[in-house]
This record gives structure tokens, sequence and C-alpha cells, in this order.
């Protein structure tokens, strides 16, 4: 007992005579968390947008992004809420937080079940930019869902971003702050087409979605489905037909669907649109 007493004692006299490491410049620090910002909203093509989604004074924001201030902890936490970081990026260069995660994707246990052929989506088979959809809502079958999303790509996947229309949650009970509304996804190849995994932030359920185009007359429209992982209910769907409109990259196209987005009638629906969707035909 004696000798291991003696012990404890020495150790910790030794960490008491341990010079405290130097504290980093917090010029320095912020400096990194304004270059982690920086490359955080790189994707984003408004700033001012960007400041709106977080709820987030946009002269407050560029003070973060120039490294002249750090962010209230309120405000850090609504930051790394949106962008899906952690508080590292005050400390830490951003590129090497998400290097410490490992590729899921390209684990060993995936190898040859995923890898480069599903996630390589050819521009040709599913091109980046601007997309319209509208199916049948899940929750009242006599409405449907008008929404628009952005594809685009970050080598070597493809990804797939949008935000849920105000009314569809609102109906739900649901937050419609942009962070709720918002979902994300990634998307694969598939033998006929394409396929997406798509989730909210922090969610535990997902939608599956299959694309496949459609091949009449009309290059940009694709057609097939999409469904929720959540339980059988007697009311509202699980499954639903689908059909997604290529709109192109810019906004001139994009912006009137935006207007538009949100739970319409059947009468709102584009009529080719409404007979791709075979609204008689039973789904299987």
């Amino acid at each position: 007992m004696g000798g291991r007493r003696i012990g404890t004692v020495l150790n910790r006299k030794t960490q008491s005579n341990t010079p405290p490491a130097l504290s980093p410049d917090p010029a320095v620090l912020r400096g990194i968390f304004g270059q982690n910002l920086q490359i955080l909203s790189a994707p984003y093509k408004s700033v001012s947008g960007l400041c709106r989604e977080i709820g987030i004074n946009r002269t407050q924001f560029n003070r973060y992004l120039s490294g002249e201030s750090f962010p209230r902890p309120d405000l850090l936490y609504r930051i790394c809420q949106f962008f899906d970081v952690d508080a590292r990026i005050l400390l830490e260069p951003v590129e090497s937080i998400f290097a410490t995660s490992p590729e899921l994707l390209g684990h060993s246990f995936l190898s040859g079940f995923f890898g480069a052929s599903p996630t390589a989506v050819p521009e040709e088979i599913f091109p980046s930019g601007f997309y319209s959809f509208v199916r049948r809502s899940f929750i009242d079958d006599t409405l449907f869902t008008i929404g628009l999303v952005h594809v685009h790509r970050e080598a070597p996947y493809t990804f797939l971003r949008g935000f849920e229309p105000r009314d569809a949650m609102r109906s739900q009970g649901l937050s419609t702050e942009p962070a709720s509304r918002e979902f994300r996804g990634l998307i694969m190849r598939q033998e006929e087409g394409v396929a997406a995994l798509v989730t909210h932030r922090n969610s535990l359920a997902c939608s599956f979605n299959f694309l496949t185009p459609e091949t009449s007359f009309q290059s940009n429209i694709w057609e097939g489905y999409a469904t929720r992982t959540v339980r059988e209910k007697v009311t509202g769907r699980r499954a639903a037909r689908m059909v997604y409109e290529y709109l192109g990259p810019g906004l001139t196209k994009a912006l009137p669907v935006a207007r538009q987005a949100g739970l319409v009638t059947l009468e709102e629906v584009p009529v080719f649109h409404a007979r791709l969707l075979r609204l008689k035909e039973e789904f299987r």
C-alpha cells in the first residue's frame, strides 16, 4: 500500500511541475475558423441566402469569414448544426476533421458492392443543375407535392439538396425553419437509371428514390418513384410515383418552380407530368 501511495504522490508532483502548454494565438484561431467557414460556404452561391438559412447576421458572418471575431456559443452551435460539423472548426482545418472519419463507401467490408461503379454518375446520365419534381402527397391523396432540388458533384460523388415545402411541414405540425426543411442525398447509378438515398439533418428516417429516363420524346424528363422508411399506417402513403424534370444549371427556370413549390391540386400539375404519374393505375 505504501509503495502505491508514494507512486501516486510522485505522479502528482511530476504533473504539477509540468509547465502548462502555451495557449494558441487568438488571431491564429480566428484565421483557422474563418478559413474553415470559407470552405464550408463555398458550395453556396449567395452568402446572404446562406445567412438567412442559418439565421445569422450577414455583417457578423463576414467578420467570421475574415477572421476578425468568433461567434457566441449559441451561434457557433447553430453554424455547426447547419454544416454538420463539430466545434473543432475553431481549432483545426476542416480538411483534417473530415479526414479523421473513415470513407464509408470505400470501406473494405463493402468493397465490390459499393465504390466507383455505382457512385460514378456521368453528367450525360444525370446532369448537374436544378430539377423540379412532382409526386402524389404522402399525407393527402387529393394533393400533390411540387418541389425543387439541386444536383452537384464533389468527386467522386453526386449529391442532391432541397427543401421540403413549408405548407407540407406545417400541415404535419413540424418546424418550418430552413434547417428542419432541408434534405440532402447521395445519387448512385443503377442499371436502368439512378437511385438517391435522401434524408433530413440528424434524422433516423429516409427516403429511397429511383428514376429512369422517360424515352418517348423528352430527354429532360425522368420518371420513377419515392418510398419512405416508415411503418405501414391506415392513412398516408409509403410509396408514390414521381417525375423529375431537368431545368438546367441556371436560375431562370428554377425560380418559378421555387415560387410554386408546395402542396397543389391535380389541376396545377403539368399535364405531361400527370400523365406519367399514371394516377388511375395501381402502384406496384
